[in-house]
């Protein structure tokens, strides 16, 4: 039988749109509900009609779909969007790849089981312990604009939105396949009302779920204040000097209502100043600056962005990212390491500082430095100025308290750009005693794409996940106040200089998944090890070359 080159075409296309749509256009996440069949139809015609290089359909589907979603990266590098693009594409296609190799050696259901643990057991992967590490298009994160649809991501997480996308797809797959092959034919009526009544149930379950969700915790208010000072990444450290930047950011401020005199906290986005040394950081000048501004509004702490440099003297390099400065008189050297920083301050002159964790690889992160870095090393002479590791502790800046104890502070969670894609990774300021989550962003370097509205809704489902108000400020937008219930309260506009203050609610209790962590990341990683053993231990089920499937010769 020939290829059907054009239904499979219409297939693919399919696929691509129905993945693509819900990080395109708004409240269209229900659309991924159905997006995989088209490529599970696809690969049963192939596996029907035993057609050879089947990979490179699957492959070029990934692709379209990475390409579709996420081609904005070029806005800030081609290369870098061509680099994750194919190879994120490459990593999808080879788990789909693996789960065809699978179907040889296992029957029945259990092939299908491994593809959606594996696919999710990835995305674990991604979320967690990976370097290099792109998790954009976690299939949870479908729903990021249609937060109506998962409340129960306070329990579950965005990875519990994996699930429910597999459990779908592969239910309506189930019915599909019963149905042309007649199976369906010979059950009785029990095993058709189970059958219809288990795909309702998984599809619509979850919904009704979250419509039963009603969050009423409330909290001590704390008024907060936004500045978006709309400085062009490309051009700003040399176009507009330091002071001027620091005047303009705190004339935004002083827009807001003073007058009251309530306990107030500013945000500034990430990277607004740089040139900051961790052990003078009181002597930098935009420091300097904003003590001023403070002993003036002495009810308000301001929390901002900083590229910050960590000094360190040492005979030899005392981190394999640091950047050797040249040698001092005693012969020592003065090293330093990169950071991407947060810096909250109050009116005292005392601050405290957190350092981005969850990096961009190749911009800030230099991922496996045993590799890495004498590559570097090879090719620039050294580690590339800023690099960081990454993977610190997660820890929270605290502020003055809104009550009335003096020794009481309040803990935020100051969630630098990237980590906001990092949904475990975010519960664990919550733990900490994060009653506030405040996102500084810089989502300049894409353009108007949607690149930074994709940025901003995973933020919303931050905010489900750990049940609480998140207050985010960008450099150039969209800067916002979310609920805990994912909804955007206010928001600022794109590409313009803005103020955007409002009140929210310090909260102190815990989510499920706060509590508990990623359940069904962890379940999926047990579940894919069992599958792989048992797929690359029992025999191949299929006959080949004369022998049964049994591995007899046949008579």
């Amino acid at each position: 039988m020939k290829k059907p080159f054009v239904i499979w075409a219409a297939l693919a296309l399919a696929f691509t749109v129905l993945m693509s749509v819900p990080w395109l256009v708004p409240h269209m996440g229900w659309t991924v509900l159905v997006g995989l069949l088209p490529l599970l139809i696809m690969e049963r015609l192939a596996s029907q009609n035993h057609v050879k290089h089947f990979w490179w359909w699957h492959y070029g589907c990934f692709v379209l779909w990475n390409a579709v979603t996420t081609w904005w990266v070029a806005g800030a590098t081609v290369g870098g969007a061509i680099f994750a693009i194919l190879a994120n594409a490459l990593q999808m296609s080879v788990i789909f790849g693996s789960f065809r190799w699978v179907k040889k050696r296992l029957g029945g259901v259990l092939p299908y089981l491994y593809l959606a643990a594996t696919w999710m057991a990835w995305e674990r992967f991604y979320l967690t312990i990976a370097q290099i590490s792109w998790p954009w298009l976690v299939l949870g994160n479908a729903f990021a604009d249609t937060t109506s649809l998962v409340q129960w991501y306070s329990v579950l997480g965005s990875m519990g939105g994996s699930m429910w996308v597999w459990a779908t797809n592969l239910s309506l797959f189930g019915l599909m396949v019963a149905l042309s092959d007649g199976c369906m034919a010979r059950w009785n009526g029990k095993a058709r009302v189970a059958a219809f009544g288990g795909t309702v149930l998984v599809l619509f379950g979850p919904m009704l779920w979250s419509a039963c969700i009603h969050f009423s915790e409330t909290g001590e208010p704390l008024h907060v204040v936004i500045g978006q000072p709309n400085y062009d990444p490309y051009e700003k450290q040399g176009a507009v000097p330091r002071a001027q930047q620091d005047r303009e950011f705190l004339a935004l401020l002083e827009q807001a209502d003073w007058t009251q005199g309530r306990p107030t906290l500013a945000l500034g986005p990430e990277t607004f100043t740089r040139g900051v040394y961790t052990n003078v950081v009181t002597q930098h000048e935009t420091f300097i600056r904003f003590q001023e501004f403070l002993h003036r509004h002495p009810q308000a702490s301001l929390l901002y962005g900083a590229i910050a440099f960590e000094p360190r003297f040492s005979y030899s390099s005392p981190d394999p990212c640091a950047y050797d400065m040249g040698p001092e008189p005693d012969g020592r050297h003065l090293w330093l390491l990169g950071h991407n920083s947060a810096i909250l301050t109050d009116t005292s002159g005392r601050y405290s500082i957190y350092h981005k964790s969850k990096l961009v690889v190749g911009t800030e992160l230099t991922p496996y430095p045993a590799v890495f870095v004498p590559l570097e090393r090879f090719l620039f002479g050294g580690p590339m100025m800023g690099k960081d590791i990454g993977q610190k502790e997660v820890s929270c800046l605290t502020m003055r308290s809104v009550r009335s104890a003096q020794d009481d502070k309040v803990p935020i969670g100051a969630v630098i750009c990237y980590e906001s894609v990092y949904g475990e990774y975010c519960t664990g300021y919550v733990r900490k005693g994060a009653q506030l989550l405040a996102v500084i962003t810089n989502d300049a370097w894409w353009g108007d794409t949607p690149g930074y509205r994709q940025h901003l809704n995973y933020s919303r489902l931050r905010a489900i996940e750990t049940r609480r108000w998140v207050a985010r400020c960008g450099n150039t937008g969209v800067s916002a106040f979310i609920d805990p219930c994912g909804r955007i309260v206010s928001r600022g506009p794109w590409w313009e200089p803005a103020m955007l203050e409002g009140n929210v609610q310090l909260l102190e209790g815990c989510s499920f998944f706060v509590r508990y962590g990623d359940i069904v990341g962890r379940l999926s990683v047990l579940l894919f090890a069992m599958l792989a053993a048992a797929a690359i231990l029992r025999p191949n089920l299929l006959p080949v070359k004369g022998k049964d499937t049994r591995g007899r010769k046949r008579r």
